[in-house]
């Protein structure tokens, strides 16, 4: 049968489960604005009942209530879906962030640009075609040449710049990684310490929960959970995290990449040595990033080549205005067109030639402007950006006089036409039938003498036209660029780059809709609702009021029969 003092045993079993109940509420209503934290309900439920015996015979008679289990309200499913969304709203931030820099730095809109650049030096042989026998006019194309060049290396330079920004960033993220991924560990740990006696450690669940939301917005990470409680991380199948055992994470030894003027890194496995791939987030986007950076370096690159080739070879089919006309800065029949003439751009002393097998390969000329056997290089990315600026002789003093304006006559097919050597009076197209300079050099027709600009024509059409097979031979030839203009192949280049960030940034807008959505199914299930909370708080306030009352009245009924009992007749 039941004690005499049973119900007050009762009543303090209800004040009990009520106050932790407020307890609970008060709880959540503090951490209802912490990052991760999970609505927890204390569970109540009856104590085992005692038996008593009644004239109907034994009967179960209950001793009040108790707190079961204090859970937290947490939808795995949930979970994955956010961890999945937030992987890939990573990555794509991380892309979208990228193209934001990328294009500042080719950036056109402030005139300041490679754009802008590449105008003024078609501006200047533009100019020139009409006055080429001003010497401030010849000048400026050199100015505006150089300014080109230089215009190139910079935004060349800058995207260098980001390349390694990026390397930094993955560095930091990779220190970020090792400092999450030790929690995680040391939280596997305590969770199930905690949770093997029965008890459930659900703030620390949430720590976890938190710290595998910020992982998976820097990798994709699955989670296994295993009967003990503790987390398996795994990332493009390699395993982060097992249970209470980790692997570390660094950065390989710099990896010199002479193309493009940078070290390159990898991330390793400290404990296996092999290259780890991270298979979504912001690591997957910046290591993406640094290869299309690359890429823009090359387009960059290849308008150098073009200027070194296609451009070199138009300004060498032209003549200088210094007075030597049997020094030609031109064609020389008797040899290699691509040995002979005065470069724009780079040295006299050195042939470009481009062809789609080989690229961009420089070779070494003796003072005979035969070519050097042994002395070719092939030449990539930064290396070709580093050599490109305006021949020394051009920018020697009075250097503008040797600025080839001026071509030679040619027929309606483009061939370059020589005096006869018969008759000074009419030209060939036949090599052996032209007349030769002091030096053995053919003589091309004149046009115009000094003040003819006709070939800065030709050069400025490289920049501006697309290619005319049908016109001048150098004109003519295969270009490195395509057969579209200089300026439309960067306008093409611009415009590709500008529409990829433009879809980059659409996926993120749609990606911010979608997290929004997973975020909002997340939180109906571990958000803490306040009106939810308050009417909890009510609920339990006034059950422990109850509970106090009847222990109230149980104890003056007890008071009575302990201390009013036996007095009768004293």
């Amino acid at each position: 049968m039941q004690s005499t003092f049973s119900g007050l045993n009762t009543m303090v079993n209800g004040i009990y489960t009520n106050r932790l109940g407020l307890n609970t509420v008060g709880h959540n209503i503090s951490n209802s604005n912490t990052e991760g934290y999970s609505r927890q309900t204390a569970h109540a439920a009856a104590t085992p009942s005692s038996e008593v015996y009644t004239l109907a015979g034994a009967s179960q008679v209950g001793n009040g209530s108790t707190v079961t289990s204090v859970i937290r309200a947490r939808d795995i499913y949930a979970d994955r879906q956010y961890w999945k969304e937030n992987s890939t709203n990573g990555y794509y931030n991380g892309k979208a962030n990228n193209y934001a820099k990328i294009e500042s730095i080719f950036n056109d809109s402030k005139n300041t640009g490679i754009q802008n650049a590449m105008e003024k030096f078609y501006q200047a042989w533009e100019d020139c075609s009409t006055t080429a026998s001003s010497d401030t006019s010849r000048q400026n194309v050199i100015n505006a040449g150089q300014n080109f060049a230089q215009t190139l290396q910079i935004a060349a330079n800058q995207v260098q710049e980001q390349i390694n920004s990026l390397y930094d960033d993955i560095t930091l993220s990779v220190e970020t990684m090792n400092r999450l991924l030790g929690q995680v560990v040391e939280l596997n740990k305590n969770i199930s310490g905690i949770e093997a006696n029965g008890a459930n450690a659900n703030d620390l669940r949430d720590q976890r929960d938190l710290i595998v939301d910020q992982l998976t917005e820097m990798t994709n990470i699955t989670v296994y959970e295993t009967s003990n409680g503790m987390y398996t991380l795994v990332s493009n199948g390699t395993t982060l995290v097992n249970g209470i055992t980790k692997v570390d994470l660094e950065m390989s030894a710099p990896k010199n990449n002479k193309e493009y003027g940078l070290n390159d890194y990898d991330i390793i496995i400290k404990q296996t040595g092999t290259i780890y791939s991270p298979g979504g987030g912001e690591l997957k986007a910046q290591f993406e990033a640094i290869a299309e950076d690359k890429g823009y370096i090359d387009e960059v690159a290849r308008m150098a080549t073009f200027l070194l080739t296609t451009l070199n070879d138009q300004h060498k089919a032209g003549y200088g205005i210094d007075g030597n006309k049997d020094k030609p800065f031109g064609n020389d029949a008797a040899q290699d067109n691509a040995t002979t003439g005065l470069n724009f751009y780079g040295e006299s002393d050195y042939v470009f030639e481009w062809s789609e097998a080989d690229g961009l390969t420089v070779t070494k000329k003796n003072p005979d402007g035969t070519l050097i056997a042994g002395s070719t290089e092939k030449l990539v990315g930064m290396q070709i950006l580093d050599i490109l600026t305006v021949n020394a002789e051009l920018t020697a003093v009075d250097g503008h006089k040797k600025l080839a304006t001026r071509s030679g006559e040619r027929d309606e097919n483009g061939n370059l036409l020589y005096q006869d050597k018969n008759d000074a009076t009419k030209t060939t197209t036949d090599i052996t039938q032209a007349a030769k300079d002091s030096k053995g050099n053919p003589i091309p027709a004149d046009v115009n003498g000094t003040g003819d600009g006709s070939n800065a024509v030709w050069i400025a059409s490289l920049l501006n036209c697309e290619r005319d097979k049908t016109s001048a031979e150098v004109n003519g030839t295969d270009r490195c660029i395509g057969n579209g203009s200089l300026y439309s192949y960067y306008n093409t280049s611009m415009t590709t780059m500008g529409s990829a960030a433009s879809n980059m940034n659409g996926r993120v807008d749609f990606q911010k809709n979608v997290m929004s959505q997973v975020e909002n199914l997340r939180s109906s299930t571990n958000g803490v609702n306040w009106d939810e909370e308050l009417t909890n708080m009510i609920m339990f306030q006034q059950g422990y009021s109850a509970c106090s009352r009847c222990l109230n009245a149980m104890d003056e009924c007890l008071d009575k029969l302990i201390n009013g009992t036996g007095t009768v007749g004293r």
